[in-house]
């Protein structure tokens, strides 16, 4: 007998201009520092219009020719969730930058500059394979009784 999963969707999208990234830098809520662009997937829109429409909505750029990077799930078998998160980096855009959006002030940030900047453990543990050739999964298997991450996994391709 199989049980039923909770299943929920998100996209990160890294923006690049030359040596730099567009960065958000985020900070309200308990998800503060420095994030790529990236939100909840509406349904029935696919991953990579979430991603263009997240972008738009954050920074004010509207992207385009995503290219797939990876997936970054977390899985709770506690509570039977799993949370997957498509990842995609772009040198294309137009538009102009927005001062400020609800999620935080879109910056320019030099590549290596951004490794020293305060970020989520998720976003800090991916950061680097938006750079290099190939996909990458990253599975993160939530303790739940500790209520923090447990296993990690990381695949590479």
């Amino acid at each position: 007998m199989s049980e039923t999963v909770n299943y929920k969707f998100w996209t990160v999208c890294m923006v690049q201009d030359g040596d730099s990234i567009l960065l958000l830098d985020r900070q309200h809520d308990s998800f503060k520092g420095f994030i790529p662009p990236g939100g909840k997937v509406e349904f029935p829109e696919s991953f990579v219009e979430a991603a263009i429409r997240e972008v738009k909505e954050e920074t004010g750029l509207t992207v385009s020719n995503l290219i797939f990077k990876g997936l970054y799930e977390y899985v709770n078998p506690a509570k039977n969730d799993r949370y997957i998160i498509f990842n995609y980096l772009t040198k294309d855009f137009t538009g102009s930058l927005l001062d400020v959006s609800l999620e935080g002030k879109p910056v320019w940030v030099p590549i290596a500059e951004a490794y020293n900047l305060p970020m989520q453990t998720s976003i800090k543990r991916r950061f680097p394979y938006f750079f290099e050739e190939g996909t990458f999964e990253i599975q993160v298997e939530w303790d739940n009784e500790l209520d923090k991450e447990g296993k990690v996994t990381i695949r590479k391709t």
